[in-house]
């Protein structure tokens, strides 16, 4: 089986980060994703679809230090279904969601991310601790 999704969106706000108590940087982001269509009547209609993602490790770190709301990003990851009962109803709830493998910054400065560094290609960093870490030696810690 396979569990793998790959998306482009823009922030819908700041990233929120938060540590474990065992110290573990995590970052929730927001994304919207749009998608331009003609209807049968040959009208563009354009649909936003909201999809929360978290990052975990010096991913969210980076996520939290760099990006902005407004700003494109290209994740990858996989689908999680959190299911829990609701406190003041007792109905079960339950939301779809992405956890990111990796996170491709897209863009500049220009895109919404005024604290990002300026970008002359796409840069991606990964949540694999294995792969966690300088990429090139400048600046730039991903």
């Amino acid at each position: 089986m396979m569990n793998q999704v790959n998306i482009i969106g823009n922030l819908t706000r700041d990233p929120e980060v938060r540590h474990s108590a065992g110290g573990t940087a995590m970052a929730k982001l927001g994304l919207a994703i749009n998608r331009k269509y003609k209807d049968k009547s040959g009208n563009m209609v354009e649909d936003t679809t909201f999809v929360d993602v978290d990052t975990f490790g010096r991913t969210a770190e980076i996520a939290g230090q760099y990006l902005r709301k407004g700003r494109q990003v290209l994740i990858i990851g996989r689908l999680k279904l959190d299911q829990w009962d609701d406190k003041n109803t007792g109905q079960k709830r339950s939301r779809l969601g992405v956890v990111a493998e990796s996170v491709q910054f897209i863009g500049g400065r220009g895109d919404g991310g005024d604290n990002a560094p300026r970008l002359s290609s796409s840069r991606q960093y990964s949540a694999d601790p294995a792969t966690s870490g300088p990429v090139e030696d400048d600046d730039v810690p991903f």
